[in-house]
């Protein structure tokens, strides 16, 4: 199975994140790459995407992904499995936190890709969100740099957790790594 890990980062919060994965996944992992400087070629080598995405402004996109958007509308995603990852700020932006994360998937899901990584949001304070899969939960993880930044560790190791456990790897809780 190959594992992708593909993001867009403008201050560095998600490209962090992509590394913190990619760190806590190990040699499971094939490649990290800033989709600045991707191809829709190599995402389609993948069997699992992992995306990091962040929100800017009111409710945007991140300018490296808006970009890379039309590539990724060119591919078929049918049969791969996707988990999302995203960047938000709660509290400066509680109405609009992760709508990137969002957007990112109704492209994702046209293309046939499978969605996995679901995240509870309980523990977020947001009014509301573009993000959510359903009343109680993300479409993939929420990180808050800006405002939590001690949960960020945590928040990633637990949704690894779940997403490897999705993929059907047999990991134990009490593992470093997964």
């Amino acid at each position: 199975m190959k594992i992708g890990i593909f993001y867009g980062s403008s201050t560095g919060n998600t490209e962090m994140a992509a590394n913190l994965i990619k760190q806590e996944m190990g040699d499971f992992v094939g490649v990290v790459r800033d989709v600045r400087h991707a191809s829709r070629e190599e995402l389609a080598e993948f069997d699992v995407l992992l995306l990091g995405v962040s929100t800017w402004n009111i409710g945007e996109m991140q300018d490296d992904w808006a970009e890379f958007l039309p590539q990724l509308e060119a591919v078929d995603l049918t049969g791969k499995r996707v988990a999302i990852f995203a960047q938000g700020d709660a509290q400066g932006y509680p109405y609009n936190f992760l709508d990137a994360m969002g957007e990112l998937w109704g492209v994702v899901q046209k293309r046939g890709a499978e969605l996995i990584g679901v995240w509870p949001t309980e523990g977020y304070e947001f009014k509301e969100s573009q993000g959510l899969c359903d009343e109680t939960h993300f479409l993939g993880l929420g990180l808050d740099e800006d405002n939590e930044p001690e949960l960020t560790e945590e928040r990633v190791r637990g949704w690894l957790l779940q997403v490897v456990s999705e993929l059907g790897f047999d990991v134990s809780a009490d593992e470093k790594t997964v």
